[in-house]
């Protein structure tokens, strides 16, 4: 079984609301300590909406300069206009990204036909490797799964799909509609992870990655090896985690906080209106430490 985690990074910004590079690299060099299979620049951890365009640039070549090469690199690159994705997507090709993850046009009301004709047209424009992000949540709608069918039939550059749905059944279709193809498909929430394996699916493009790196991996070589005793304790662990996306806080800013918990010295800065400085953390600071310490408890894996 070979599943995967990709770790949707944290964007660490400087007070001027900047990406700062140093403290970006003290996070890079983090998860590549810690094995995890691919990086996501920019995805929503990456709180991609707070910079324009020149900044997206800058930020995806900063990266591919500094972890190209040590681990696989992928680029949300969804832009309000299709001509700033398509430019993005084009340049992050160009860098060396494995595939850019874009996200539909947020705002406009948005049918099955009208999803199809933007990523259609997107892969044929860009003729590189292409995934789709489907978080109907933030987007305000659900690519189908008829449609990613369509789509992968059409467009055999369209190669992968991050699924952030609450009912991992639109998962399960998903990896339906597409089996036999090649099309990966990854869950993106944490504690559906095991879900989309029984699926079909190729694993998890989780946030929860940001803090417990170290249990994730743990968790999908304990999948590879079948061992699912320990992939379901592992996976018990994350569920308890999952409260991060649900205090009300920026996720994203919870994320840096609980790094720097972790002793990266990093500043849990957050676009605004979301940096939440002052905010009392000290329990889910306690939640994180009691997980460890459950994780550090645990006989090791083989």
């Amino acid at each position: 079984m070979n599943a995967k985690i990709i770790v949707p990074v944290v964007t660490v910004f400087n007070q001027n609301g900047t990406p700062d590079h140093e403290a970006n690299k003290i996070v890079i060099d983090y998860m590549l300590r810690n094995q995890v299979d691919g990086i996501l620049v920019l995805g929503s951890a990456g709180e991609f909406p707070g910079l324009d365009t020149a900044e997206k640039q800058r930020f995806l070549e900063f990266y591919a300069d500094y972890a190209g090469g040590r681990t696989a690199l992928y680029a949300g690159t969804g832009c309000e206009r299709f001509a700033d994705t398509l430019a993005l997507s084009r340049l992050a090709c160009d860098l060396g990204y494995q595939a850019p993850l874009v996200i539909g046009p947020y705002y406009y009301g948005m049918d099955q036909e009208h999803i199809f004709t933007f990523y259609d047209t997107l892969a044929k424009s860009l003729q590189r490797d292409l995934m789709i992000y489907n978080y109907p949540a933030r987007s305000g709608h659900n690519v189908a799964a008829q449609t990613v069918q369509r789509l992968v039939q059409a467009n055999p550059n369209i190669v992968g799909l991050k699924d952030t749905v609450a009912e991992p059944a639109h998962t399960s279709q998903v990896c339906r509609a597409t089996e036999g193809t090649g099309f990966q498909v990854y869950s993106g929430y944490d504690d559906q992870f095991l879900y989309n394996l029984s699926a079909g699916g190729a694993g998890s493009i989780g946030g929860l990655a940001n803090i417990v790196p170290d249990i994730w991996h743990d968790l999908v070589c304990s999948a590879r090896r079948n061992d699912m005793v320990r992939s379901m304790q592992l996976s018990r662990l994350l569920h308890k985690l999952m409260v991060t996306y649900e205090t009300g806080f920026s996720a994203s800013f919870l994320f840096k906080k609980l790094l720097a918990c972790r002793g990266l010295g990093i500043a849990p800065r957050a676009v605004f209106p979301f940096d939440d400085s002052s905010a009392d953390t000290a329990w889910i600071e306690q939640l994180l430490h009691a997980v460890l310490e459950e994780y550090s408890s645990m006989p090791q894996g083989a």
